[in-house]
């Protein structure tokens, strides 16, 4: 590893000729065939450092690109990795034509006097537009998803944080699920959803997203916008810190600034401080804010630590409990009527000759008495009393 400091990149080869020359020499005396960058390059600085020091030159999001190419699993995590790749290689296609000079034509083609880089760049934009339709369809089928989660009442928690703090180890401890787990970067690039049972007979839908990083770059926060809907779109975010991690703080700002990029700063966070198996004498915990809200939880998933605890404190994020309730509805609540039906909080119903609607449902006290008021009725009233089922 070679080191070094500048006010400002070199904009012909990003680090100083004089560094350029001690990288060549390192890469002939290790005979080494890649040099990584733990910076972003610019197409020209790729080219410029490949040609100097005779070896493939890799950027930082070149490096994370060929990462996310292993971890991809399922069809929508390839088409994401296959569209960032495309949109990072967009830009980079000079470095593989040297000879701009040849020409082709023929059948498909524009005819003489289009060169390879052109074709080339035209069938990368024809592929990136067919990866994004793609890519749109699984956007859709998830919202639809999410919308008939919303329905049924059915909260949504997403699992954030930086790569390797543990998100997928907590996720099958809470879950039950067996998500391949390992202290890799990014090993987990497909967003997997388990139903997760809470204290209280309640139960909450998690999901175990990518892992996020510093300096994100944009391609892949762009291509990995459907994933990363699932913890824009959730209602409590579990925000998993590896409490073993000297740098802790600075990778909780960072995870800070990615939900910002996706508008999810905004979302009710608790924070779930992991692996204290690894810190001597840390026991299992919960902290408060000071409005008494759950705010942080320590605990370990490899071990089992304070997950009873989490379950407990996520529990009470959610809010009250739904239970059911019994509503004498009259024939002038149909717009009341029809509101419950769309959230799916009727559990049956039935119309008495008189035209009153005696309506069971299921959904917290609070938001009930909410649409109660809107509707122009109260619990006290005879044409909507409100009872306890029996």
């Amino acid at each position: 590893m070679i080191g070094g400091r500048r006010q400002r990149p070199d904009a012909s080869l990003f680090i100083g000729s004089g560094k350029a020359d001690e990288v060549g020499n390192a890469v002939r005396a290790e005979r080494a065939k890649l040099v990584m960058f733990n910076h972003e390059l610019s197409p020209s600085q790729e080219r410029n450092l490949e040609e100097r020091l005779q070896c493939r030159v890799l950027g930082r999001t070149g490096l994370i690109l060929d990462i996310f190419a292993r971890r991809a699993r399922t069809h929508e995590g390839k088409l994401q990795v296959e569209l960032a790749q495309l949109q990072h290689l967009s830009t980079r296609l000079v470095r593989g034509w040297l000879h701009l000079e040849r020409q082709r034509g023929g059948i498909g083609l524009r005819g003489p006097g289009e060169t390879q880089l052109e074709v080339d760049r035209r069938l990368i934009r024809k592929r990136i537009a067919t990866l994004q339709k793609r890519l749109e369809r699984v956007r859709r089928r998830r919202a639809q998803n999410r919308r008939a989660r919303v329905r049924s009442e059915r909260a949504t928690i997403s699992l954030v944080g930086y790569t390797n703090a543990g998100k997928s180890t907590l996720f099958n401890a809470l879950t039950g699920a067996h998500v391949p787990a390992s202290s890799k970067l990014f090993a987990t690039l497909d967003p997997t959803l388990r139903r997760l049972a809470l204290p209280g007979s309640r139960s909450a839908v998690i999901a175990d997203t990518v892992g996020f990083i510093r300096n994100l770059p944009h391609d892949l926060v762009a291509a990995f916008r459907a994933t990363l809907e699932e913890s824009r779109e959730a209602d409590l975010l579990l925000h998993v810190v590896d409490a073993a991690d000297p740098e802790r703080t600075a990778r909780i700002e960072q995870v800070h600034a990615v939900l910002a990029g996706i508008d999810a700063l905004q979302i009710p966070r608790l924070e779930v401080f992991n692996k204290i198996d690894l810190r001597a004498g840390e026991q299992p915990r919960l902290e408060r804010d000071a409005t008494g809200l759950p705010a942080r939880v320590w605990g370990s998933a490899q071990t089992g630590l304070g997950l009873d605890v989490l379950r407990n404190a996520i529990a009470e994020c959610m809010g009250p409990p739904s239970e059911e309730y019994e509503l004498q509805l009259p024939p002038a609540a149909g717009r009341l009527r029809a509101r419950l039906f769309a959230q799916g909080a009727v559990c049956r119903e039935s119309i008495e000759a008189s035209g009153i609607a005696r309506v069971r449902v299921r959904m917290p006290h609070r938001q009930l008495r909410q649409l109660l008021h809107e509707a122009g009725l109260t619990e006290s009233a005879t044409v909507a009393t409100l009872e306890p089922p029996p």
